[in-house]
């Protein structure tokens, strides 16, 4: 079955501007990858190569032949787009489309059966995997963690370059209790600085998302007292504005005075949008940096069974080491354990073996990302060798 998508602010993708230019990923409920999102090209043709399927090449990986679809996690997007195109290059005979949906989408698109795989930035609930033993013949859909980062707090506020926050601030901008740029709280946590009256423009996803989820799961965390919401891929809190996608969210906050927004760093840094240091009783307030969300990631725990390999972040939100960034994300690839296609499961295991190798891995630092824990990428590789 194909869905609607939504369409918010697609031209101003900023995967395509940031990692590939010209390379923009889609794909929908079908093999042509047309109906739903006409107005953005698609990868339907291999890159030129030296190396077809069968054969190791550059990438240190088996390529495989044939064509998949995925979809999901636009937190993700920007590393997907430059590993595509790096896996394309080098096996000539694949070709992979990605779409940039959001977690919510890709999941219901691999539980129809669309999807070789879907990336999502919250683990599956118990009902999605229930859902998933439908196209996972004998098996079911698992998380495998992939990419890993901050979630950056960007602002809009002329003359503000070192804004500091923490989470009980932050919870109380979002969910509509602090309103103006000059507030009590905010000039507390900024001595010295000049705050204006400016009101407070605060932007949330429109769509269900998993840096949604991963953001209240932060403030359910951190702020319990200022968020009377269980996290959720859905927004919860009344007021601010909406927008698709990580990509309309920081679109919105740079053209927006007095706006605040959360996307990944990579949308941060491709659109020149500073971001918030979160004051989390560390010696000094924390930027949102790669090497800095890997400090917060680093105390994440498996906590799912068998195959599956589901984390818990709940440490993360609440430390107060050195240049430990509070606010992350891990995004997952959802594939089935067992049953999978025979003729989509050679590529889905040669591409997740290359994103999840040394090689795949050091990319992400290069794209705003932060690599696995070597000892959680191992289990990824073994996880992905071991799909049927």
């Amino acid at each position: 079955m194909k869905l609607q998508r939504k369409s918010g602010l697609r031209a101003l993708t900023v995967g395509a501007v940031a990692i590939t230019g010209a390379l923009v990923l889609s794909a929908c409920g079908s093999d042509d990858n047309d109906s739903d999102n006409s107005s953005s090209p698609s990868t339907s043709s291999s890159a030129s190569s030296s190396s077809t399927g069968g054969g190791t090449n550059a990438l240190g990986i088996t390529c495989a032949d044939g064509k998949i679809l995925s979809s999901g996690s636009t937190a993700q997007q920007n590393a997907i787009e430059s590993w595509v195109k790096d896996y394309q290059q080098a096996c000539s005979g694949a070709t992979i489309n990605y779409k940039a949906s959001s977690s919510g989408e890709g999941i219901i698109d691999f539980n129809q059966g669309t999807d070789a795989f879907a990336g999502s930035d919250s683990p599956l609930k118990p009902e999605e995997v229930a859902s998933s033993k439908k196209v996972c013949v004998g098996g079911q859909g698992i998380n495998i963690p992939m990419v890993g980062g901050p979630i950056a707090i960007g602002y809009n506020l002329p003359g503000v370059d070192n804004l500091v926050l923490d989470a009980s601030t932050l919870a109380k901008i979002f969910n509509g209790k602090i309103t103006t740029w000059n507030d009590p709280a905010i000039a507390a946590l900024n001595s010295g600085a000049k705050l204006p009256s400016t009101k407070i423009q605060s932007v949330h996803r429109q769509d269900d998302s998993g840096t949604t989820d991963n953001l209240t799961k932060y403030f359910k965390g951190a702020a319990p007292a200022d968020w009377p919401y269980e996290h959720a891929k859905a927004w919860a809190a009344k007021g601010g504005q909406a927008a698709a996608q990580s990509s309309g969210v920081a679109a919105l906050v740079k053209q927006t005075e007095g706006a605040i927004g959360y996307f990944e760093l990579s949308y941060a840094t491709a659109n020149s949008i500073p971001t918030v240091k979160i004051n989390t009783g560390a010696s000094a307030p924390v930027e949102a940096t790669t090497a800095n969300a890997s400090a917060g990631i680093a105390s994440a725990k498996i906590v799912g069974t068998g195959s599956d390999l589901a984390l818990d972040l709940g440490a993360a939100y609440t430390t107060k080491a050195d240049n430990a960034y509070p606010i992350v994300l891990v995004t997952y690839e959802i594939a089935c354990d067992k049953g999978n296609k025979a003729d989509t499961l050679p590529l889905t295991k040669s591409f997740l073996n290359y994103i999840a190798s040394d090689q795949g891995q050091q990319k992400l630092s290069d794209a705003g990302y932060a690599p696995l824990p070597p000892e959680i990428a191992a289990k990824v590789r073994t996880t992905i060798g071991s799909l049927a």
